[in-house]
């Protein structure tokens, strides 16, 4: 787990899950995926699969060009709209 962006509105953290013992290398599978959440609405979404190499080449492409942090939560906002989980503290 990695905290890649904290800002006013999101935190975005990466989850890493690692190949199983014995696994075989071909196909390459992404496993693991991105938590996002939205702090003002307090919701959370968890992006995994096509969504969630969507959301990374996104994000590259925009840190590639320098981009703000408004840039970046407007791009993230986009994910953010089908999140329905609420938050809840334990």
């Amino acid at each position: 787990m990695q905290m890649l962006y904290n800002s006013d509105s999101y935190v975005v953290v990466q989850f890493e899950v690692p190949e199983p013992d014995g696994a075989p290398a071909v196909p390459p599978r992404h496993l693991g995926g991105f938590e996002i959440v939205d702090k003002r609405a307090r919701t959370e979404i968890y992006l995994r699969g096509a969504v969630a190499a969507s959301f990374q080449r996104g994000v590259q492409a925009l840190v590639d060009t320098g981009p703000d942090a408004e840039a970046l939560d407007d791009f993230i906002g986009g994910f953010t709209s089908g999140a329905a989980q609420p938050l809840v503290q334990h």
